[in-house]
């Protein structure tokens, strides 16, 4: 590499990944930078500023190979609920990229990608707005266990070792057409919860002859509001956030100024498209992260709000070389 910094992306064929490289490669302002990809199962495009190399995060071995040399690290990669492997791929393999930057002398700054999973999301009551500063509080389930556990290895490196780290933490990531197919009820749902599940075959069938839009409800009967993040605003943070001195060792909630109202949705879509609605009773909460701090300190604005991210996912035209595919499970 002749780039004065290099980047390791793990994870990076994801939707973030791509993004990612995509917009870095395109930034005159990233123009030192060239990017080396820690792939496992999965290629990338070639271009002249990406070396890749292929193994798992869960081999030490191939983790110091990643590591050697590189500047900068933004850790993508991870799992969903899969028990035989959330703690070998997850778990060890932040331990094993923590390590080796902690050993690096090339090394300055390690960039993690977390979730509100780590904060429960709408599996709990949130009565107030969650901030940076909200206990980690994990739902059941291993990826949310995960989530937290990366967190708090990060930050005991900061502890341990004065390591220059930063958390992004994102909730649900949309790109294309995902959020349209969030409200599915037929077998092509993006994500959770599966709204046919909850209404049973036969009523989910018929809502999705109407295109009839769900409208997520608490358990007092009020439309759940539920945060997103568009995957160009988390990755205009993640450039933000590049040696940012006001990013060393700090978390940031990456998301929507206001979460999704579902119920507002629904109004949205049936004005705009003439769309059907019907509301659906649940167990979860609304929840509403606060962006502040990203704002204040990295000097970051989210581009999409509810009428944009509906209308984006709307009006894609995915190709026919560019099929809908859930990666992972859960």
């Amino acid at each position: 590499m002749v780039n004065r910094k290099c980047v390791l992306v793990t994870g990076a064929t994801g939707k973030v990944g791509q993004a990612f490289l995509r917009r870095l490669f395109d930034d005159p302002g990233f123009s030192d930078f060239s990017a080396r990809a820690l792939l496992h199962s999965r290629d990338l495009e070639p271009h002249e500023r990406l070396e890749v190399l292929h193994g798992s995060i869960q081999d030490a071995e191939i983790v110091d190979q990643a590591v050697d040399g590189v500047t900068h690290v933004l850790h993508l990669a991870t799992c969903k609920e899969t028990p035989s492997l959330i703690i070998d791929v997850t778990v060890k393999g932040l331990f094993w990229l923590l390590d080796a930057c902690r050993a690096s002398p090339a090394f300055e700054q390690f960039i993690l990608i977390g979730g509100d999973a780590a904060l429960g999301h709408f599996f709990y009551p949130h009565p107030i707005p969650v901030t940076e500063e909200q206990k980690q509080t994990a739902y059941p389930g291993c990826y949310a266990l995960s989530k937290v556990l990366e967190e708090v290895m990060l930050e005991q490196y900061y502890f341990q070792y004065d390591l220059n780290g930063c958390c992004l933490r994102a909730p649900w990531i949309m790109e294309k057409d995902d959020f349209k197919y969030s409200l599915s009820f037929g077998e092509d749902v993006f994500g959770g919860p599966r709204w046919r599940d909850l209404v049973g075959p036969e009523a989910a069938d018929q809502h999705l002859k109407t295109r009839t839009i769900p409208v997520m409800l608490d358990p007092d009967g009020k439309p759940v509001k539920r945060n997103f993040v568009h995957v160009e605003d988390l990755v205009s943070a993640i450039l933000l956030a590049i040696d940012a001195p006001q990013a060393r060792q700090q978390t940031f909630n990456i998301c929507m100024d206001e979460p999704i109202d579902y119920g507002a949705v629904a109004d949205y879509l049936g004005k705009t498209r003439g769309l059907p609605s019907v509301n659906i009773s649940t167990q979860f909460y609304s929840t509403w992260l606060d962006n502040s701090k990203a704002k204040f300190l990295l000097g970051w604005q989210p581009e999409y709000d509810l009428e944009k991210l509906i209308d984006a996912a709307w009006e894609y035209q995915r190709a026919e070389d560019d099929p809908r595919i859930v990666w992972y499970p859960g």
